[in-house]
């Protein structure tokens, strides 16, 4: 959640940071991992969205570790490589023991996407050393819609096996949007072979259709990210270039609009929706500054009753009223990567 407005709480939002272990933690299905609900996205660290200032995005990293946040994921990709070296700066000299790290491979650029087995295996090794880390517990091949989807399963994932037989990854998994790809990839692999999945913008508040993929995961770990379904769900809005349709866009302006005007804020809502589901493991959301940190950790915190709400009655009532709103888009996607892939 970023751009926050002085009622976020419904009043001057306090920029202390909780105590360490306020957040609750979940099995990451059946790696055994325990993450906090709450997870850091660290791809605002590579400037991606808006400049950053190293050492705040240093400083936020920290921030999170205190306040209980234990899980981080970043990618190669992310600032072209500065997402997982400022990540590595911040956490070098936190034990590893304390903190459960993922990033992934397979792509590099906009426009670039690598799965073969050799750059899979260069990639995480060239990780290693960006993060400062022995080895990493999660990687992910990276928006695998974009890619041959049977070299990931015929290259991709075998190099990351072979690389968690070394010792040098302990889960292996991947990403992407298309839920039926998910599902697709899963049924094609076998039993073992996907650790972990990672989907976006699909636990969201106009968009929860992956919950209808659990029967299909069996006991893989899920991990959601985007719970504001990329600034649909923002006073700030979407970018140009959201694949959203405008139906989607209108519905989505008229609910934050909407949340606004009844003393509420629609994104504290949506990452309160997001984080309920005890089979979501963790929900990442982006964050750079210790004071996003703060704010979301209090915002989750309160959703899960970790802290009182004094606030609960009316956010329901809100919450029940943008619902309807969304009714009409519910669950209304986009397609992304290749045609075939979706």
């Amino acid at each position: 959640v970023t751009g926050y407005p002085s009622n976020f709480y419904h009043c001057k939002p306090a920029m202390a940071t909780p105590s360490h272990g306020a957040l609750p933690m979940r099995t990451l299905g059946r790696t055994g991992l325990q993450v906090s609900v709450l997870g850091f996205g660290a791809s605002g660290l590579g400037g991606a969205f808006r400049p950053i200032d190293e050492g705040v995005g240093i400083q936020a990293v920290l921030a999170a570790h205190k306040a209980g946040i234990n899980y981080f994921d970043t990618s190669p990709f992310y600032g072209l490589t500065r997402s997982e070296q400022v990540l590595g700066q911040a956490l070098k000299d936190i034990p590893k023991d304390s903190f459960v790290l993922s990033s992934k491979v397979g792509r590099y650029g906009d426009n670039e996407f690598d799965f073969s087995a050799a750059r899979v295996t260069a990639s995480v090794t060239e990780s290693l050393q960006r993060l400062q880390v022995p080895h990493l517990d999660i990687v992910l091949c990276h928006d695998i819609e974009f890619g041959d989807v049977e070299q990931v399963v015929s290259e991709a994932l075998p190099a990351l096996h072979a690389l968690k037989a070394r010792g040098l990854v302990k889960h292996v998994g991947f990403s992407c949007l298309p839920l039926a790809l998910i599902k697709r990839v899963v049924q094609r692999c076998q039993p073992g072979d996907i650790d972990v999945v990672l989907s976006y913008c699909h636990n969201s508040l106009n968009d929860s259709s992956l919950l209808d993929l659990l029967p299909s995961l069996g006991d893989i770990g899920l991990i959601s990210a985007s719970p504001m379904s990329m600034g649909l769900l923002t006073p700030q809005g979407t970018p140009d270039w959201h694949p959203a349709p405008p139906a989607v866009k209108d519905a989505c302006a008229k609910a934050v609009a909407h949340a606004a005007s009844r003393g509420s804020y629609l994104p504290r809502l949506a990452l309160a929706h997001s984080v309920a589901h005890p089979r979501v493991a963790s929900t990442l959301v982006g964050m750079v500054t210790p004071e996003e940190v703060a704010q979301n950790v209090e915002a989750v915190s309160r959703a899960l009753g970790v802290v009182d709400d004094p606030h609960a009655e009316l956010d329901a009532q809100v919450l029940a009223e943008v619902q309807q709103i969304l009714a009409p888009v519910h669950n209304v996607t986009w397609p992304s990567g290749r045609p075939d892939n979706n």
